[in-house]
């Protein structure tokens, strides 16, 4: 993995998000704790709510739209056949790393 200083994870208010742009579009950086923050895309499949915008509790977010709840862990839906993509994250020294080589890669259409 080549991991890329994001942000200092002070930058992302706990209980909070904040929105990173990728070469795979926007992937939001959510901040469950003080020193737990997980990556995931900012877009609901649903109707494509900004799920940054969303409402943060425990380990999951809930899309603003139309209330559906995701696991920040998996990407998985609650009670849905859904899911969003997450990528690896880490913070080291105070400073929230996200995964080069996951962000930067693109399927073919």
């Amino acid at each position: 993995m080549s991991w890329i200083d994001i942000a200092d994870v002070n930058d992302i208010p706990e209980r909070g998000a904040r929105v990173v742009k990728t070469p795979l579009g926007c992937i939001a950086l959510f901040r469950t704790g003080p020193a737990e923050v997980f990556a995931a895309s900012n877009s609901c499949p649903h109707k494509g709510g900004p799920l940054a915008d969303g409402i943060v509790h425990g380990q999951k977010v809930t899309c603003p739209l139309h209330n559906w709840v995701f696991d920040l862990n998996t990407g998985e839906a609650q009670g849905e056949d859904a899911r969003i993509a997450t990528y690896p994250v880490r913070i080291e020294a105070g400073r929230v790393l996200l995964d080069g080589a996951a962000i930067g890669k693109r399927d073919a259409a």
